[in-house]
């Protein structure tokens, strides 16, 4: 075999192995997109279960305490930025009010026995729990593929390409206002 012949065939074979890497590398990158948009899926669903819960919550507890229109008027504002929020950066800051309006509304409900005995309450304290834990998992497992996408993109190689071929890194679904979700609601009665 000739010289030229031989250096045809590594170069042949660095292209070829350097396209396999491209296309491997693309694919996972897809992968953990899809991944990623799947659970930012799952959290606006939760989002959504919740802020259909609050209404009928809010009335219950209004019909216990109707002059508290204070904390009535933050929860639905609160429930309607959660509503619209668009990305995980707004979500976040709809995320920490919420947590404060629930906070404030169960404070209310603590001060009305007739109301903690209240089946529909309970059902509703209920469900709401049960939605905010879905929350929180679902908020963990759309961190945890933003960190693993994030990550693919900004290692070497592939950070070279990745931001070529349309793939930009992810915000993470945090709250602005630790403090404000540090406790959940008091939901014991």
């Amino acid at each position: 075999m000739n010289a030229t012949l031989i250096a045809v065939i590594v170069v042949v074979a660095l292209i070829a192995i350097l396209g396999i890497y491209v296309w491997a590398t693309y694919n996972s990158l897809v992968t953990l997109r899809v991944r990623v948009d799947e659970a930012w899926s799952d959290i606006t669903v939760q989002l959504k279960r919740r802020a259909d819960l609050i209404p009928a919550l809010v009335e219950t507890v209004k019909g216990y305490a109707a002059h508290e229109k204070g904390v009535f008027d933050s929860v639905t504002q609160a429930r309607a930025e959660t509503i619209s929020a668009q990305g995980p950066a707004e979500a976040s800051l709809a995320e920490g009010h919420m947590q404060s309006a629930l906070k404030s509304i169960f404070a209310v409900a603590e001060a009305y026995p007739q109301l903690q005995a209240s089946q529909n309450f309970l059902q509703l304290q209920s469900e709401l729990v049960d939605t905010e834990n879905k929350i929180q998992a679902a908020r963990r497992f759309y961190n945890g593929g933003v960190r693993e996408y994030n990550t693919k993109i900004q290692l070497f190689p592939n950070s070279l390409f990745a931001k070529g071929m349309g793939f930009t890194q992810r915000e993470f679904f945090e709250v602005e206002d630790v403090a404000a979700i540090s406790e959940p609601p008091r939901i014991q009665f």
